[in-house]
């Protein structure tokens, strides 16, 4: 008889022990995050800017939760990137099952954003509410990634709280291999990181369209 778990169940201890999954700290592993980032224009720049007034106007308004999140940060970064259309488009809530052969269990989960160009996924993105950390998504998307049905590529996604911004890749084989970029923040002072974002995320998509 199979098992079912849901993905925000599972933590990090039973991705490594029943699936490998093995943290890659080299920094050659995930340089795409760094390197050969295209550059965003200065309408684009200046809508970020509205975007990260917008979170420090809403953090007056508490609770900001997960939803809120996705409407006035993630949506509108998607949107400034182009993510919304041709050859793009973008699935909320797709529905994921990850199957553990070896010990009969289904692990079931919904993607909350998913950007795609045809059927190649480029972005698997993980939104919490602005009172949890980064790492409150990270093993629940790392369940998504694992799901992953392009297995040839490596896998590429985000988790944010709206404040916090973290990219992953992933990587299959006989034992899954992931790294992490740095955080970037959105309350930091001094040039917005979300041009970063944004700019990582344009670089990353053309990397899995490759």
């Amino acid at each position: 008889m199979i098992q079912s778990l849901q993905a925000k169940e599972i933590n990090l201890r039973y991705l490594i022990d029943h699936f490998g999954l093995q943290f890659v700290q080299e920094e050659q592993f995930f340089r795409e995050w760094q390197e050969n980032l295209p550059e965003i224009t200065d309408i684009q720049k200046q809508l970020l800017d509205q975007v990260r007034e917008g979170y420090f106007n809403l953090l007056e308004y508490p609770p900001m939760l997960e939803n809120v999140v996705r409407m006035a940060v993630l949506d509108p970064i998607l949107f400034i990137g182009g993510f919304y259309l041709a050859p793009f488009h973008v699935k909320s809530e797709e529905p994921i099952d990850l199957v553990e052969e070896d010990d009969g269990v289904l692990i079931k989960g919904r993607i909350d954003t998913l950007v795609l160009k045809d059927r190649l996924w480029l972005m698997t993105i993980e939104s919490k509410k602005v009172a949890f950390s980064i790492e409150e998504g990270l093993s629940q998307i790392l369940v998504y990634m694992l799901g992953n049905p392009n297995t040839q590529k490596s896998s590429y996604g985000l988790i944010t709280t709206g404040g916090s911004f973290m990219f992953l890749k992933l990587v299959k084989g006989a034992r899954p291999q992931y790294a992490t970029s740095k955080v970037f923040i959105t309350r930091n002072p001094g040039e917005n990181e979300l041009y970063n974002v944004l700019r990582i995320f344009k670089n990353l998509s053309q990397i899995a369209i490759a």
